[in-house]
């Protein structure tokens, strides 16, 4: 064990924290050192203190590796240590489709930490056999669930996301549903004509969600109907908000979005991707 290794396990936890955060600077520099010892916290989780494990864990993707895939699939399903909310974060680091079956069972768990972990991870995973158990949450509470959920089915993707996500948007349960138009935008190209036309729907909520949604996909085939709606809709939804100011709102983020792909086809141009979060 490397001086390193030994200062995760020696002196009281506080001490034992610090060590933890400066590991994972050196880690982020590629330090081999501080890899090491990162990587043997993972493999060997039960040794040492959950909340060393936990911390390291917020910041897997500094050091996590495919020779970490079993224990933290150990991990995952391990309610004795009760860290599975981290591993699931370790997990999503490495994107691990074996860990699926250990994250619908911590979704199931009704632990507010648990479930947001693994919504995320199954999100970042991108396997499809998780979008039956993401569904029900489009209709769940908290609201802040709900997001999660949205995020992950358009992360994952494919028709069977497509279908959940407009229904939450067309048969709309919850008042404010920005979420569901920031994740619909992400199905583009093939979501923008249904956007389009529910932009002439007789319902006002729809028409201002649509607007959001058209506008964040950036595509500049939604201009057009954003113009429109900014100068012709006068409709009110049922929160106060206007269709017409939120197509002009739209339409910002639509050139936004633009900017920043032309930015990015620039020499030394940003990786970030601008986007637009109602």
């Amino acid at each position: 064990m490397n001086p390193d290794q030994r200062a995760l396990k020696d002196g009281d936890l506080d001490t034992r924290e610090q060590h933890l955060y400066r590991l994972l600077d050196r880690a982020r520099e590629g330090d081999e050192s501080a890899l090491a010892a990162l990587r043997l916290l993972t493999r060997d989780y039960p040794d040492f203190h959950r909340s060393l494990y936990s911390r390291a864990m917020n910041q897997a993707e500094v050091f996590v590796d495919a020779s970490l895939a079993e224990p933290l699939l150990a991990a995952l399903v391990d309610t004795r240590y009760n860290c599975q909310a981290w591993a699931a974060m370790g997990c999503a680091a490495l994107k691990l489709p074996a860990a699926v079956p250990g994250l619908l069972t911590l979704l199931e768990r009704g632990d507010w930490m648990g479930q947001e972990q693994a919504v995320r991870a199954l999100g970042r995973i991108g396997d499809e056999s998780a979008v039956p158990a993401l569904v029900p949450l489009l209709w769940s509470e908290p609201e802040w669930l709900r997001e999660r959920a949205a995020d992950a089915l358009a992360s994952i993707g494919g028709e069977q996301a497509l279908t959940a996500l407009w229904e939450a948007f067309e048969f709309r349960g919850f008042t404010r549903i920005g979420y569901v138009a920031s994740a619909l935008a992400k199905f583009t190209p093939e979501i923008i004509p249904r956007l389009v036309a529910m932009a002439d729907d007789e319902d006002a909520d729809l028409r201002y969600w649509a607007a959001i949604a058209l506008g964040s996909t950036g595509d500049e085939s939604v201009v057009p109907t954003l113009q429109r709606l900014m100068a012709q809709d006068q409709g009110r939804t049922e929160f106060d908000g206007w269709v017409s100011v939120a197509a002009k709102k739209a339409l910002r983020t639509q050139r936004r979005i633009q900017a920043a792909i032309a930015g990015r086809a620039e020499p030394g141009g940003s990786s970030e991707t601008a986007d637009d979060h109602p």
